[in-house]
C-alpha cells in the first residue's frame, strides 16, 4: 500500500491528475516490460503464485469481510458465488499463474515471413499493446488472471475492482507486486485503482492521457455498456452471456442429461452458463422428460413453450423476453424446435454470440451448426461452461469478447499483443 499511499496522499491534487499520474507510471512499465527478459517474467509469477499460497488464509479473512458486506445488501446469490473465494478456487489462482508462467514467451514470436520478389524479407511478429485497463467488478480471481496475462504479454495493466471484492482484490494484487519485486520487475507493472470512487472509471475511460491503449470490462451488462458508450479507446468485451444449448435428435440421451446439467447448474452465475435449451421436436418423446428431470431435481426452474408445459407440469410459461434474458439462476428457457434449422434461427435471433452447444451425433447436423451460427465460441458434445481460457490451456482469460475485431473468444496471452513487420533489405529502392 506504500506505493498507493504515495499517489494519492495527497488529496488536494483531485482525483484526474491521481489517475494521470497512475497511467504514467503504468507506462514507464511498460515500456521496461516491452524487452523483459522472458524468465524473469516467469520467476515474477512464480513467486506470485508461491505469494498467493503463503497469504491463503489472510486472503480467506479479507474474503470472508467481503462477503459479509455483500450479504447485508442483500446481493443475489450468482453475485455472491461470484465472490465468493474458497481454499479451491485459490489453488485454481494458483495454479493459473504456474500456467501462464510456463506457456511460450509471446513477445517477439515470428508469426509470418516471406520475401518478395525484390529480395525483401518481410516477417511480422508480435509486440505487446502497452497499457491495459482492466474494470471489473465481483470476482476478485480476475485481479491475479489479469495481473498474469498482461504481465507475461509485456504489457502493464491498471485494474479497477468493483467496490464489494475490495479487501480481497488487495489481498491478491499484494501478492502480485511481490512476485514482481522478486524477479525485479517494475512494481508499476501491474495497479491497482485505490479508490471506489466511481468517477475512477470515467477516467480511465478517457484514456488517461493516452496512456491506456485497451479497456477490457469484465461484469454486468450495465458495467459493459457504459464501457462501450463513453470508451475513448479500443475495448475487448462482451455485452452478455446468452448461451444456448441445442439437442438434436441424434443425442445420446446419458450424455445430453449429463452435459446439460452441467452447463445450466455447475455455476449459474458465470457468463458461459447455458440460459436457453433448444430440443429437436423429434427427441421430445426420448430426451425432454429425463433431461428436464435431471434439472428440475438440481433445482432448476423450467420456462418453456407449449410443447414443454404441456409435458413438464412443473414448467412455467416462457415469455418473449425468457428468450431474451441471461438468468444467471436457477433458471432456464426451454423450446423445442423443428430442426437444426431452427435452432440455428433461433440463437441467430436471440444469442449474444458468446458460446452455444450442440449435443448430437450426427455430423451433418453438426457441421451445419459450425458453419452457420456465429458466436464467438461453439462446442459439440460438451458443456457451455467450457468457455474459459483456463479450459482452453491459456492459464486464465481477462473475459470472452465477442467482437471480431482483434480478439475473440478467451482473451488471454496471444490476444493481448498486436504484431509489427520486420522488414529487412539489402540496399533496395523503390522505382
Amino acid at each position: 500500500m506504500a506505493l498507493f499511499e504515495a499517489i494519492f496522499g495527497e488529496q488536494e491534487q483531485g482525483l484526474p491528475a491521481l489517475m494521470l499520474e497512475l497511467g504514467r507510471r503504468a507506462r514507464a512499465a511498460a515500456n521496461l516490460l516491452a524487452f523483459a527478459d522472458p524468465l524473469a517474467k516467469g520467476r515474477a509469477l512464480e513467486a506470485a503464485a508461491a505469494a498467493l499460497d503463503d497469504r491463503r488464509a489472510a486472503i480467506l479473512a479479507a474474503n470472508a469481510e467481503d462477503m459479509a458486506a455483500a450479504q447485508t445488501k442483500g446481493i443475489s446469490k450468482a453475485f455472491l458465488d461470484r465472490l465468493l473465494l474458497t481454499d479451491r478456487r485459490i489453488d485454481a489462482m494458483i495454479e493459473g499463474l504456474r500456467t501462464i508462467a510456463a506457456l511460450p514467451d509471446p513477445v517477439g514470436t515470428v508469426m509470418a515471413r516471406w520475401s518478395r520478389p525484390n529480395g525483401l524479407d518481410i516477417a511480422r511478429v508480435r509486440t505487446p499493446l502497452g497499457v491495459i485497463g482492466v474494470i471489473f467488478e465481483s470476482r476478485p480471481n480476475v485481479t491475479a488472471d489479469a495481473g498474469a496475462l498482461t504481465l507475461k504479454a509485456g504489457n502493464a495493466v491498471i485494474l479497477r475492482g468493483g467496490s464489494d471484492s475490495t479487501n480481497s482484490t488487495r489481498a491478491i494484487h499484494a501478492c502480485l507486486v511481490e512476485g514482481l519485486i522478486v524477479a525485479n520487475l517494475p512494481a508499476d507493472a501491474i495497479q491497482m485503482v485505490p479508490t471506489t470512487d466511481r468517477a475512477a472509471v470515467g477516467e480511465m475511460l478517457k484514456g488517461l492521457g493516452g496512456h491506456i491503449d485497451v479497456i477490457v470490462p469484465r461484469g454486468g451488462k450495465t458495467l459493459v455498456a457504459r464501457v462501450q458508450e463513453e470508451a475513448r479507446v479500443p475495448v475487448f468485451a462482451h455485452l452478455e452471456g446468452l448461451c444456448h444449448t441445442y439437442i438434436d435428435k441424434s443425442a445420446d440421451l446419458a450424455m445430453a442429461v449429463e452435459v446439460t446439467l452441467n452447463a445450466k447448474m455447475r455455476r449459474t452465475g458465470i457468463c458461459g452458463a447455458t440460459e436457453t435449451l433448444l430440443i429437436h421436436r423429434d427427441a421430445v418423446d426420448t430426451h425432454l422428460k429425463p433431461v428436464i428431470a435431471a434439472l428440475i431435481a438440481r433445482g432448476c426452474e423450467i420456462r418453456g413453450d407449449a410443447t414443454v408445459t404441456a409435458l413438464v407440469p412443473e414448467a412455467v410459461p416462457a415469455s418473449e423476453d425468457d428468450w431474451r434474458t441471461e438468468y444467471e439462476d436457477a433458471i432456464l428457457s426451454v423450446k423445442v424446435v423443428a430442426d437444426v434449422g431452427e435452432a440455428i434461427a433461433h440463437i441467430g435471433t436471440y444469442s449474444s454470440h458468446h458460446t452455444e452447444a450442440i449435443i448430437a451425433e450426427d455430423q451433418a447436423a453438426v457441421g451445419r451448426f459450425f458453419a452457420e451460427i456465429d458466436s464467438a465460441i461453439l462446442l459439440h458434445n460438451a458443456s457451455t461452461q467450457f468457455a474459459d481460457g483456463g479450459e482452453f490451456g491459456f492459464g486464465g482469460e481477462i473475459g470472452i469478447a465477442t467482437g471480431k475485431f482483434h480478439a475473440r473468444g478467451p482473451v488471454g496471452v496471444e490476444q493481448l499483443t498486436s504484431f509489427k513487420y520486420l522488414v529487412r533489405g539489402s540496399g533496395q529502392t523503390r522505382p
